[in-house]
């Protein structure tokens, strides 16, 4: 047996409309993620400073919707309606993606290791989660 067809066996494939909600569930669970973590950091803060921080983290996080995430998710959505009827679990994200997520995977470490006030380091985690969550609809309206 070939060495390709031998480890086709192995493959996890599913149905290509599953790598759309496997995308978008994804998504949804690092914003809600992000965003909690920002929301807990933020609960320690003042009244007056958690909603300019919340707000502002919101405000953010539209913004990189907008003009960043969405045309990501809009690439993966498209990526995906190329596949063939079924396809690897794992081609939810082009690998080229795997990386970028390991970079921010990184960067996150190194900022709550760093000396950031935690109210700073909550605007950032909520408007990254905010965009996750936002473009992780565009997964969810490709289902419908």
């Amino acid at each position: 047996m070939e060495t390709a067809a031998f480890l086709k066996r192995f493959t996890p494939s599913v149905p290509r409309r599953w790598l759309w909600l496997l995308a978008g569930l994804m998504w949804s669970a690092v914003g809600i993620l992000l965003c909690t973590m920002a929301g807990l950091w933020l609960y320690h803060v003042d009244g007056p400073r958690i909603v300019a921080g919340a707000s502002a983290g919101f405000g953010s996080g539209v913004v990189i919707y907008k003009f960043g995430f969405s045309r990501i998710a809009r690439k993966n959505i498209n990526r995906i309606a190329q596949k063939p009827g079924r396809v690897c679990v794992f081609a939810f994200q082009a690998w080229q993606s795997y990386v970028l997520i390991a970079l921010m995977i990184t960067l996150g470490i190194i900022l709550r290791h760093s000396s950031l006030p935690r109210a700073v380091l909550a605007h950032i985690y909520s408007a990254i989660g905010t965009a996750l969550v936002l473009s992780s609809s565009l997964y969810y309206q490709k289902l419908l």
